[in-house]
């Protein structure tokens, strides 16, 4: 039996990758909406043009016909934005524009909804020994968690109702081959081979390789024991910031030394500069238990955190040369 499955974000890092793992999954087909009819996409994905994501986009031609959408496409940080309107305008995307997406889903006939909501909906830290799990309460801080959160209940209304199936999932952080922002920077800094302040932290954090959360929204597009639910995604191997970087050292094949400099100080000194965010994700630590997934879903991560990282490393060297 045939199935053919809207992937909004498709252009983007994780929506690029989850269309070239759907169009190569047996009798299916794949059909992306895109701003620019020139993105670099599978040839068997069928393109369709729409201008922008709100609470008027017109998603009938793109819904045609299909089983599920996998909603990608979000509204996500931005630098140095006036914090009096940025709620709004993450709403108007990831709140009112992903509503507007369900309801013409569910008109359209649309069995399963998959919504790729964020880490952030449950915090932005975990406390010594403690892990966030899926049904924990929320703790959304910023304006984009909030819109995230915002979205998963007006979803889970909808869903309620029995007139659609919905998955929610929320990834960690995710890097693999092509990873960009503040990954890709760490890799650089990396690569320069200087010395770094970096070898004494000794935080917890939870990543996910983009080839293991793609995985698991694979499983959940049709997945019985997945409808209604909500999923925390990892690589179940935490690793503290220093950890991670000798790691990479190591893939990158580049010769440095990470000083063992207390990380308070370098909390202290990077609230002097006005970079606490930056401090927060190098420092602290961020926890997932993602025990629902194996026992509902009898999920596991494929890839190790190494067979990730050493990805990365190679794309990342790969690219370099060009």
């Amino acid at each position: 039996m045939s199935r053919k499955i809207l992937v909004t974000g498709a252009t983007g890092f994780l929506g690029n990758a989850l269309a070239r793992c759907f169009c190569a999954l047996p009798d299916t087909s794949v059909v992306a909406p895109v701003r620019n009819m020139d993105s670099k996409l599978p040839e068997t994905v069928s393109k369709i043009y729409i201008s922008n994501i709100d609470n008027t986009t017109d998603w009938a031609t793109s819904l045609s016909g299909v089983d599920v959408v996998v909603h990608a496409a979000a509204r996500v940080h931005v630098m140095h934005e006036d914090p009096a309107q940025s709620l709004e305008k993450f709403r108007a995307i990831n709140v009112q524009g992903t509503l507007n997406l369900a309801r013409q889903a569910i008109q359209a006939g649309v069995k399963r909804f998959v919504f790729i909501s964020t880490i952030k909906v449950n915090g932005e830290t975990t406390a010594p020994g403690t892990v966030f799990s899926a049904d924990d309460i929320p703790m959304p801080s910023d304006p984009y968690a909030i819109s995230k959160y915002e979205a998963e209940q007006k979803l889970l209304e909808l869903a309620k109702t029995g007139v659609i199936e919905l998955v929610i999932v929320r990834p960690v952080l995710i890097y693999g081959a092509g990873v960009g922002a503040n990954f890709q920077q760490m890799m650089c800094l990396l690569a320069k081979g200087v010395p770094l302040p970096f070898g004494a932290v000794r935080n917890h954090r939870s990543l996910v390789s983009l080839e293991n959360v793609v995985d698991l929204i694979k499983t959940c597009i049709d997945h019985p024991r997945a409808v209604n639910q909500v999923f925390l995604v990892s690589d179940d191997e935490d690793v503290s910031t220093t950890q991670l970087m000798r790691r990479l050292i190591t893939y990158l094949g580049v010769k440095t030394w990470l000083a063992p400099v207390p990380a308070g100080l370098l909390v202290f000194l990077a609230g002097l500069m006005g970079r606490r965010s930056m401090a927060q994700r190098l420092f602290g630590s961020l926890q997932v238990d993602i025990k629902k997934n194996r026992e509902l879903l009898g999920w596991r991560p494929p890839g190790s955190l190494d067979d990730g990282l050493k990805l990365t490393a190679q794309h990342f060297l790969e690219s370099r040369k060009q």
